[in-house]
C-alpha cells in the first residue's frame, strides 16, 4: 500500500485588538467563514496578492516604457 505524503501545515499566532476581533466576528456570521482566524487569513492573503500584481505591474510598466525610450518614442 502506498504511503499518503502528509504536508504538514505550520501556523504562527498574531494579535489584534479586542474590539477589532469581536468587528469580524460580528461581520462573518453571514458569511462562509468558519472563524475570525480563517477570514483574516483570506484577508491577508488577498492583500499580499494585490500588493505583489502592483510590484509585478510597475515592473513592466518600466520595462515598456525603456523599451519605448530605445525606440525614440519618449
Amino acid at each position: 500500500m502506498a504511503k499518503v505524503a502528509q504536508t504538514k501545515r505550520k501556523y504562527t499566532t498574531i494579535t489584534i485588538p479586542a474590539p477589532l476581533f469581536q468587528k469580524i466576528q460580528d461581520r462573518i456570521k453571514a458569511t462562509g467563514f468558519s472563524s475570525v482566524s480563517d477570514y483574516a487569513t483570506y484577508i491577508l492573503r488577498e492583500t499580499m496578492s494585490e500588493i505583489e500584481l502592483r510590484k509585478t505591474g510597475k515592473k513592466e510598466t518600466e520595462s515598456v516604457l525603456e523599451r519605448l525610450k530605445a525606440l525614440g518614442y519618449t
